[in-house]
């Protein structure tokens, strides 16, 4: 009953939705004025902006705040963070998309329409802030004004300047009993030499001072710099799968106008689409006849129409040289394979990650092969909290479970002779997995991935910190005071000693109230090497890992331990052995079952006793010489997952 409730109701919303596209093709056709069609607003009406922080500093709230007074939402909802709508942004209380909603408000008797992008803080989601602010003119940096700046306000400020974005520096939380406005002021102006006079209060959990935050995006907020007389053109900041009408995308118009029943083009293909579905998000679809240069609107091409983030949309009239791309490319840090838990859902979960993938337009998706886990795929994520949160919604949105190899870090090698190498292609080569390193012989070098990690901790951690980092092979860089109470310390530090547990110790280590962030750094020169792992001799090709020459003493150890754990015993004795070039760093022993021949003997001539324990002594000799260590398929996820 629930299923034939629930088709029916799928039927009845799919065919209102298509006798809503036929009303407005028709009044186009006819020139039908319609007091319900949307007004086509003029560029200096319009204001885009996004919402950017640390983590847990009030953005979705303050989002809610800005939708209550421009009445999307009824005040005192029973539902917060509106903008957060996955299931797994609710679970984790954390924003995972970008979320973009365009509001109407009336300032000084003119109507405003305010294009607001809701954005994550958590570093592993900085690519749904780069791509979102190509569609600003300006952003609201919010502070806390309990926690004052954060690792994550110095990243999302520095973007912003790089993008020539205007800046309305805002403290949130002022109501709280231990806030410090003042102080905030002071960090602010130490850092991004911000006058205190032009940094705004509110509260945005008990509504103060948003109004005036909202008028303050209106006056100081330039209108977009586009063209309405110009050939229509749009990029693409995000798109998402729809079970009927296929590939939707979220396009910020450059130029021109767009109507449904236009004929476009993508920059990437040049066969013509048209636009049959064209909507304003309020957050909720808002069906549209027409939207002009400057907004923010979803376009859709039926199923058939594609897209993809980045790409451009232009009308088939557009010149073709005139066409540029600025998006720069995505640099994952962190690689896994990911397979199927059921090897009869393997084509389940590869329409899952297609999906999911169209969605997070920051992970990278490559066919894989494993011989104990089967086909799978190599997926690239910006950090571990990116994956777990991929994989979760692969359960929850998808249905479809998931099992994730170890994680990795990207690496870079030099190749001798690469032209003599197969399936080589360069002196540079980019490895994600293992596997893919050629013979230590034909490698000249190796090259690391390094990042620009910033933490910001009070000065009496700074020994602490110091050491953790340096632990981690870290390189100090000079430090900036913050105020009088907290520093900025920046190091530079390999991808590979922070994706794991960096983040963790150090909360442990500063009591919670150091923060940490990073970027990029490139790849540089260092000494790796690979760390095979052997059974009896025989080498597991999936266990196999790239370690610092300094962690390898460690490493090996490590893992040896937890397979000793992991394997079950067999009816013969296993040696474990982690092995780099022949030389063997660790081993462990698992021992074999013994059973007991001679419990049969209730006495008699000693010779008896003797002879059944070398026969058994025979029979295992010859199982060991020609014996196949099987490993479960189950042993192999225990110990390759996080």
């Amino acid at each position: 009953m629930v299923i034939l409730i629930k088709n029916i109701y799928m039927f009845k919303k799919y065919y209102a939705h298509k006798a809503t596209r036929c009303l407005q093709r028709f009044i186009i056709k006819h020139n039908i004025s319609s007091e319900s069609s949307n007004k086509v607003i003029e560029k200096e009406k319009i204001r885009n902006f996004s919402i950017v922080a640390h983590v847990d500093h009030g953005k979705s709230t303050l989002a809610d705040r800005l939708l209550e007074l421009t009445g999307v939402i009824k005040p005192g909802a029973e539902q917060s963070q509106v903008l957060d709508q996955l299931q797994v942004e609710r679970e984790r209380g954390i924003t995972v998309k970008a979320v973009t909603a365009s509001l109407n408000y009336t300032y000084e008797n003119e109507t405003y329409l305010l294009n607001l992008i809701d954005t994550p803080g958590h570093v592993d989601f900085s690519n749904e802030v780069v791509r979102s602010i190509t569609a600003c003119q300006g952003v609201i940096l919010l502070v806390d004004a309990n926690e004052g700046v954060q690792a994550q306000t110095v990243a999302v400020h520095s973007l912003a300047k790089r993008n020539n974005l205007t800046i309305i520096p805002t403290l949130n939380k002022v109501d709280l009993p231990r806030a410090n406005p003042d102080r905030v002021k002071t960090q602010l102006n130490s850092l991004f030499h911000i006058e205190p006079e032009t940094v705004l209060s509110v509260s945005a959990k008990k509504g103060w001072g948003v109004k005036e935050l909202l008028e303050a995006v209106i006056k100081r907020i330039p209108p977009p710099p586009v063209s309405s007389d110009s050939h229509f053109r749009a990029h693409i900041i995000d798109t998402w799968h729809d079970k009927y009408r296929g590939v939707l995308c979220l396009a910020y118009i450059h130029s021109g106008n767009i109507q449904i029943g236009q004929s476009v083009r993508w920059m990437s293909d040049s066969k013509q689409q048209t636009v049959k579905y064209l909507a304003l998000l309020r957050p909720k679809e808002e069906p549209i006849d027409e939207a002009t240069a400057g907004q923010v609107v979803m376009v859709g091409c039926g199923p058939k129409g594609g897209g993809s983030v980045g790409d451009q949309l232009v009308s088939i009239e557009f010149p073709t040289t005139e066409i540029n791309s600025s998006t720069t490319p995505v640099r994952h840090m962190v690689y896994a394979g990911v397979f199927s838990a059921d090897k009869s859902q393997h084509t389940l979960l590869g329409e899952a990650i297609k999906k999911l993938a169209l969605n997070d337009s920051a992970v990278s998706v490559k066919p894989d092969s494993s011989p104990a886990l089967g086909q799978g795929w190599r997926v690239g994520f910006l950090g571990l909290l990116h994956l777990d949160v991929f994989t979760q919604r692969l359960l929850q949105e998808y249905k479809a479970e998931a099992i994730l190899t170890a994680p990795s870090v990207p690496y870079k090698i030099k190749v001798k002779g690469a032209k003599l190498i197969k399936h080589y292609k360069g002196d540079e080569i980019i490895i994600t997995n293992p596997l893919q390193l050629p013979d230590p012989h034909n490698i000249a070098e190796y090259y690391e991935p390094f990042v620009k990690g910033t933490i910001i901790t009070p000065v009496e951690y700074i020994g602490a910190v110091t050491t953790l980092c340096i632990d981690r092979r870290g390189s100090p860089l000079p430090s900036s005071v913050v105020d009088e109470n907290n520093t900025m310390m920046q190091f530079i530090l390999p991808l590979s000693e922070i994706v794991v547990d960096f983040h963790d110790t150090l909360k442990s280590i500063t009591a919670g109230f150091a923060s940490f962030d990073y970027e990029d750094y490139g790849f540089h020169k260092s000494v790796l090497v690979r760390m095979d792992i052997l059974l009896n001799g025989t080498l597991v090709e999936e266990l196999s890992t790239i370690v610092h020459v300094s962690r390898l003493e460690y490493s090996a150890r490590r893992l040896t331990e937890k397979l000793k754990e992991m394997i079950p015993r067999q009816m013969v004795q296993i040696a474990i052995q982690a092995v780099v070039s022949g030389k063997v760093y660790s081993r462990e022993t698992i021992k074999a079952y013994r059973k007991d021949v001679t419990a049969k003997l209730y006495g008699g001539d000693v010779t008896r006793r003797k002879k059944l324990l070398k026969q058994q002594a025979e029979g295992k000799k010859k199982m060991r010489s020609v014996a196949n260590i099987k490993i479960p398929r189950n042993t192999f996820i225990d110990v390759l997952k996080r």
